[in-house]
């Protein structure tokens, strides 16, 4: 079984686009994971129409809004590792150099992570980088170093889709997908080669 951690604003667990949610762990000060944004809830819905057996775990970093200190996004990382957590789902990014170290200590042990292309820690060697583009959900194109996925997650009936969440958030979601799909037949070590070859 495929265990992904969402770090994120964590997990309405029942969601009809969910489902059940395996476990998870709340680094906001709070009691409990429940997702009180939407965000971490529509990533997860995404992760899980492409990867309908693993199991999710809500890793939540952002409480109110969708920001989180880089010592937040660590603990949650250390807490990825040592629950051996297969992919993370890491949709988010900062601009700021002064990182680089932090998240290179932090993903030292090998995690398969899927992060925001052209920010840390989507730079890092060996994280999956994503970026949006205008392609079908079931689909993504490599480039230069970079995964180009939708930005859109699961239609909703009756909104139009610029009216629906999009981003970067959910190209990364969709490519996390994309990797649990390669996981389930390949190594951890083999799965971003294997996606940049076409191989999925």
């Amino acid at each position: 079984m495929i265990r992904i951690a969402i770090v994120d604003s964590g997990i309405h667990a029942g969601h009809p686009h969910v489902g059940a949610v395996a476990g998870g762990v709340d680094f906001t000060g709070g009691e409990d994971f429940a997702d009180r944004l939407g965000h971490g809830t529509a990533v997860a819905g995404v992760i899980r129409e492409k990867a309908p057996e693993a199991e999710l775990y809500a890793v939540k970093i952002f409480g109110t809004r969708l920001s989180a200190g880089i010592e937040t996004i660590e603990r949650a990382l250390a807490w990825c590792v040592e629950h051996e957590m297969d992919l993370v789902n890491l949709s988010l990014g900062t601009a700021n150099p002064a990182h680089r170290e932090r998240f290179e200590r932090a993903l030292a042990s090998g995690l398969l992570v899927v992060s925001v292309a052209g920010m840390l820690p989507g730079t890092l060697p060996g994280v999956i980088a994503a970026a949006p583009a205008d392609c079908p959900r079931d689909t993504f194109r490599y480039q230069d170093g970079i995964f180009y996925a939708s930005p859109y997650p699961r239609p909703i009936p009756g909104v139009p889709p610029e009216r629906n969440l999009h981003g970067a958030s959910f190209a990364v979601a969709n490519m996390t997908g994309f990797a649990a799909q390669a996981l389930r037949r390949l190594p951890r070590e083999l799965v971003a080669h294997a996606l940049a070859c076409g191989v999925g």
